[in-house]
Order: C-alpha cells, then sequence, then structure tokens
C-alpha cells in the first residue's frame, strides 16, 4: 500500500560535509545506546498532510530560488507533519533527503539511520545513505578518510542489492565500489550477475569486459563483448571492443572496430581518437593525421590533439608543422610536460640539439624534487625525458654527457634502470668500445638478475668478444618452455646469425614462430629469417620472405628498405628497389640506414645529384658507418673527386678495423681496400703534373 504522502522528486545537490563529521556520525550511530522508549504520541494524518504539503512547496520553491529561508520553513514543516504522524518512515525519509539536498549532511546521516534502527529494511534510507557516502568519496589512496567511507558505501549497496536483487544499476555500481577497493573478484561476481540479469545491457557487458581487460585477461575481453551480435552492437560496445583489441596489439582489428563506433555515431569524439591512435599504431600515420584534424576541428582547445598532430608531423619529416602544432598545444597547457618534450624531439630531429638540450634540461629541472621524493610515476617520467636527452648527446657526438645521462636512469627502479644499461651498452657499441659494452651488460645483468634482457644483451656481448660457446649455453639457460621462450629463440637466432652459423640461426626462428600468436609477432620472425638468408647470401629466399611480409603489412618500414638496398645493392629492379625505399623513408624521415639506401639507389641508377643529397644525409647522421663511408666514396669517385673518395674510403676501412669481426663482411673490406690502393696510385701520378 502506497504511503498518502505524494511527492514529487527535486534534484538532489549535496553540499560537502567534512569527512571527519561523516565518520563520526558512522561512528556515534554504532556507539549509541538504546534511547529510551519515547510516548506513544496520537496520529493526526489530516495535520501531517497539511504539513508536508506546506512543506513540499517550500521545497520546491527552494530548488526555484536556491534561498535557505525557504529551505529552513520546509525542514520546520516536515517536523510538523512527523510530529503529527511520527510513525511515517515516508515523512522521515522526506526529511533525511532535504536535508542532504540542503548540505546538512549530518542530520541526513542520523534521520537515515534512525529510519534503519526502526526499519533495517528500509530501501529508500539505505539508498540515502549509499548516495551519500558515495558523494562523499575522495582519493582512496592518499585519504583514510576516504577510504573509510568506500566501505560504508559498499555495505550500504550490499544491503540494497539484498533488498533489491534485480535492479542492474545496484550491481553495476557495487561491481565499481569493490574495484575501487581492490576486490576485483567481488567486482567481477556484480559485473556477472548485471549481465545475467540484463544480458543485452551494453552497460553491463563493456563494464565488465574493461574489467577483464584491468586485469589484463583480454582474452575473457573480448569473448563478453563478441557476445553481443553484431546487428546489437552500440557506438559504445564498438568502443570497448576497440580499446580490448588494442590492449591485445590487434591494431588492425582495433581501427575496424572503431570505425565501426564512428559510423554510428559521428560526434563521437572519445571512438574517433581510438580510432586516430590504432590508426597510428597500425603505421596509417596519414590516415590518424586526419581524424586528428577532425578532432582538431570539432574540439579547437583539445591541447592533447594538436601533440598527436606535432608527432605526426614530425615523423613525417614535416618539422615545421609539427611544431606550429605543439606551439598551440604549449599555449593551452602552459604547465604541461608532454609538449616540451616532444618539442625536443623535433629539434633533435632537425639537428638543433642544443635547442633539445635545453628544453630537456628544463623539463628535468622542473619536474625535480629536492628530496627526490618521486612517485612511480615521476620516476618513469624522468627516465624517459634522460633517455631522450642522453640519446641527443648521443647523436651529437657527445658520448661522455650521454653515457653520465644514461647513468642516472639506474636510479629510477628496475624496467627504467634495464633501459638505461640498453642504452649505455648501445652508446659504447656505437663508438665501437666492445670491452666498456661488455663489461657495462656483465653489470646490468649482476644489478639486476631478474632481467632476462639484460641477460641476453651480455650473452650476445660474449659472443661478440670471441665466447660464442660459452655465451649460447647462457642464453640457453634461459628456456622455460613456456610463451616467454619466443625472446630467448630470437636471441639465438640473431647470436647465431652473426656467428654465421645459418642452420642453428634457421633452427632458432623455427622455435620462436611456434610460439608467435599475434600476426605481428610472426611477421617479424618472417623479417628475421629474411635477414639471415641475405646475411648467407641467399638472396633469392630471403626477398621471399621479405615480400611475405610487405604482402601482410604494406608500410613495414624495415621490410621496404631492406629489400629496397638488396635489390640496389645487386643492381636489380632498380625501379622497383627505389620505389621501396622511397615508402621507408616517407614512413621514418630521419633514418640514416634509410638514406643511405636511397642515395644508394640513385647512384645504381646514376642520378648522382639525387645520391650525392641522400648520401651527404646519411653521412651527418652516421659518420662512424664503414658503408655509409664506402658509398659516399664510390659516388666522389663517379663524379671525378677522386682525392675525396680518397678519404671517404680510407674513412671506411678505419672504421671496420675499429669493428668486431660479426659485423664486418670481409669481402666488403677487401673491395674497399683494393679500391683505395688504386685511387693512391692515381692520385700519386697526378701528383708532379699538378706541380
Amino acid at each position: 500500500m502506497k504511503p498518502i504522502y505524494g511527492r514529487i522528486a527535486v534534484s538532489f545537490a549535496v553540499l560537502t560535509l567534512g569527512l571527519a563529521g561523516m565518520l563520526a556520525v558512522a561512528q556515534e550511530s554504532k556507539e549509541a545506546k538504546p534511547a529510551p522508549q519515547p510516548q506513544v504520541r496520537k496520529t493526526d494524518k489530516g495535520a501531517a498532510y497539511y504539513h508536508y504539503a506546506l512543506a513540499h512547496m517550500y521545497e520546491e520553491q527552494m530548488a526555484m530560488y536556491a534561498r535557505s529561508d525557504l529551505a529552513a520553513k520546509a525542514i520546520e514543516e516536515y517536523r510538523l507533519a512527523i510530529d503529527a504522524d511520527p510513525t511515517s518512515e515516508y515523512l522521515t525519509s522526506g526529511l533525511a533527503e532535504l536535508y542532504a539536498k540542503t548540505g546538512r549532511i549530518r542530520d541526513a546521516v542520523l534521520e537515515a539511520q534512525d529510519i534503519l534502527k526502526r526499519d533495517p529494511n528500509n530501501l529508500e534510507a539505505h539508498k540515502l545513505l549509499g548516495r551519500i557516502y558515495l558523494r562523499s568519496l575522495g582519493d582512496t589512496q592518499s585519504n583514510p578518510g576516504s577510504q573509510n567511507m568506500l566501505k560504508l558505501a559498499i555495505a550500504e549497496y550490499e544491503q540494497i542489492i539484498k533488498l533489491e536483487p534485480e535492479d542492474v544499476d545496484d550491481h553495476l555500481l557495487l561491481g565499481r565500489l569493490y574495484r575501487l577497493n581492490n576486490d576485483l573478484q567481488k567486482a567481477e561476481d556484480q559485473f556477472k550477475l548485471a549481465v545475467k540479469l540484463d544480458p543485452n545491457s551494453e552497460e553491463s557487458v563493456t563494464t565488465l569486459a574493461y574489467l577483464y581487460n584491468e586485469e589484463g585477461d583480454t582474452a575473457r575481453a573480448s569473448e563478453v563483448l563478441s557476445s553481443i551480435p553484431d546487428a546489437a552492437r552500440s557506438a559504445k560496445l564498438y568502443s570497448a571492443l576497440g580499446y580490448t583489441y588494442e590492449q591485445q596489439k590487434q591494431y588492425k582489428k582495433a581501427v575496424d572496430a572503431y570505425q565501426h563506433a564512428v559510423e554510428l555515431d559521428r560526434d563521437n569524439l572519445d571512438a574517433i581518437r581510438g580510432l586516430a591512435q590504432n590508426l597510428l599504431n597500425d603505421g596509417q600515420m596519414e590516415a590518424a593525421l586526419q581524424q586528428y584534424k577532425v578532432i582538431a576541428e570539432a574540439n579547437p582547445e583539445d591541447a592533447q590533439t594538436f601533440v598527436r598532430i606535432g608527432d605526426i608531423y614530425r615523423r613525417q619529416g614535416k618539422f615545421d608543422l609539427a611544431l606550429e602544432n605543439l606551439k598551440k598545444a604549449e599555449s593551452m597547457v602552459q604547465d604541461s610536460i608532454e609538449v616540451p618534450y616532444s618539442i625536443a624531439a623535433v629539434y633533435q630531429s632537425q639537428g638543433r640539439y642544443e635547442d633539445a638540450i635545453k628544453s630537456l634540461q628544463d623539463l628535468l629541472k622542473k619536474t625535480e624534487k629536492p628530496d627526490n621524493n618521486y612517485s612511480q610515476s615521476d620516476r618513469n617520467n624522468r627516465a624517459i625525458f634522460l633517455e631522450r636527452l642522453g640519446s641527443i648527446y648521443r647523436d651529437n657526438g657527445n658520448n661522455t654527457q650521454a653515457l653520465e645521462t644514461f647513468r642516472k636512469m639506474l636510479t629510477l627502479g628496475d624496467d627504467n634502470a634495464e633501459r638505461g644499461y640498453s642504452q649505455i651498452i648501445d652508446t659504447y657499441r656505437e663508438a665501437k668500445q666492445w670491452q666498456q659494452a661488455t663489461d657495462a651488460a656483465k653489470e646490468g645483468a649482476a644489478k639486476l638478475p631478474n632481467s632476462r634482457g639484460l641477460k641476453m644483451m651480455y650473452a650476445a656481448q660474449l659472443a661478440d668478444m670471441g665466447h660464442a660457446d660459452e655465451a649460447l649455453a647462457q642464453v640457453k639457460t634461459l628456456l622455460k618452455g613456456g610463451p616467454e621462450d619466443r625472446e630467448v629463440y630470437i636471441t639465438l637466432a640473431q647470436m647465431n646469425s652473426r656467428l654465421k652459423r645459418w642452420p642453428d640461426a634457421e633452427a632458432a626462428l623455427n622455435k620462436a614462430e611456434e610460439l608467435s600468436t599475434r600476426d605481428e609477432e610472426k611477421q617479424y620472425i618472417v623479417f628475421l629469417r629474411g635477414s639471415t638468408y641475405e646475411r648467407a647470401k641467399k638472396y633469392d629466399e630471403a626477398e621471399d620472405q621479405f615480400r611475405k611480409v610487405l604482402s601482410a603489412d604494406p608500410d613495414n618500414a624495415m621490410a621496404l628498405n631492406y629489400l629496397g638496398y638488396m635489390l640496389a645493392d645487386r643492381g636489380v629492379k632498380l625501379d622497383e628497389a627505389l620505389n621501396l625505399i622511397k615508402k621507408a623513408v616517407e614512413v621514418d624521415p630521419a633514418n640514416g640506414a634509410y638514406l643511405d639506401s636511397l642515395g644508394w639507389a640513385y647512384f645504381k641508377m646514376g642520378k648522382y645529384e639525387l645520391a650525392e643529397e641522400n648520401l651527404n644525409k646519411a653521412v651527418q647522421r652516421m659518420a662512424t658507418d664503414p658503408t655509409v663511408q664506402d658509398h659516399i666514396g664510390d659516388l666522389y669517385q663517379k663524379t671525378g673527386r677522386l682525392r675525396l673518395a680518397a678519404a671517404h674510403w680510407e674513412r671506411a676501412l678505419t672504421e671496420w678495423n675499429k669493428t668486431i669481426s660479426a659485423e664486418v663482411d670481409q669481402d666488403d673490406v677487401a673491395k674497399v681496400q683494393k679500391k683505395l690502393e688504386s685511387a693512391k696510385v692515381k692520385l700519386a701520378k697526378e701528383e708532379p703534373a699538378n706541380k
């Protein structure tokens, strides 16, 4: 039977009560002694209804005009109504709601708790307390009071679902509270109940899927989302599916899901962002750029979008456009750390090393804490800044500063320290300081004994230093018989390839392929097999492997460059070789190796001006690479500048002499030696004529 007091709902706007006060009320309720039984009062339904009608009128006017005097009158009329009908839970609930609306949270809680003392199963009172506790939640990680408030909210919603077990929203809300409290199994149980109650509820399905994604169980997330037929999927569900595929690194599937979401809701900027990001993840930079431009037009104040546009332009080699968009972002969010970092990356690509260094040094100073009391997020950010700064020093030929910078990463946590050691090793290798690289790898493996990556780097260094069997044995001890063995087999394949142990390299790649599950993983194995065949001078087999990669991923820059260079170097299919390399350079315009390939293809085609332009760019980026020095030497010889040619061939031989045998093809060395000796003879003959 419904109560006789009809009410019109008014919006629930809670003003803030301090957590200490809220918790004190809850504690008082627990510790309070039973109140003496009140004297039975005479019920006057007519008077109660009269005062309730006045209270409701004042309540509506209060909501309309926001006047505190009207709130006071409404409260007074509620009290008079309750005096006239003290048994009415409806009236006491109404007063409790009004207290909550007007910010008198303590009074609201006390009223609701009084109702529950008399009627523990009063659903409205539990919901009121649940809403109050929910709205009083703050940062549960840093505020113990908020953590206690979370527990109070959970307790109320646990009662609510007992009283109202068929309500999907209640189960979802309780599940979210459990998740906030890190009770992930309880959260999952509630979300499953919500799905069971309404299998077609996209809110229930997507919430459960996001929980699985948080737990790293993307397979179950996909299963839950895929249970909804295509015809019944909304934009929200497709977005959740796209996010799940993104976590699985299945970027093409993610793109497809987000495209469906955008088709269903063309104004959904979050779906467009997801589409843009995954197009970028998939290497489709131009398509990603167009989507980010759509977002920028719809929301010109979105700084993050301009950062993404700037990063794409940087990767395309359009540095002026990159800086233009990053400066826009910078004007919107002056306190950003991402924007100056991205600007520094552009400066690095432009070769503006001093500007790049200053930007990163300012960023490190801005985020520095004198007491070194950094959160994990702070440490990760500093590691990223230091890694970029060190790479700029290295690009600028300042290896001492680069090494000093990378060593600062070693105190920033295991993952950051592992990257720091990797960069230190690479810096020594680029400087052809092989013993120092080996010592750094040994130190890293000892300091971070749980890092398989550093153990494998150390073993690779040992192999390069002539301890091949010992190194291979060390890597084999890392095999555990599980999916994680894939990376170990890849390392074994690369080591054996460098040692020219071709059958062992192919066998390791076959093992790695068996453990590859994602398309990208399988494609990488095919690429490595092509590289192995090329090093073994099995060019037809290598070409077949690279073409397999490109049939699956036409924009794979590594395969484009490798196949293009291999064809150009052999002087075959030169037009195709040039187009392949051009496409690789479009994907990564600042890559010195790709620029060398492009210059070499032009040289083979007799287009010497274009060859010189690109080979000079390659030399600027890779001055210590003997192959690049050899190539530009050939160009100068062909264009009649024999003295310059001899200087570069001599530099090539010097660099090869500094290089470990695993990275040297003795046939190439012999050819350059022969060219240099011939050039010296010719130059010697020319000297008397010039005197």
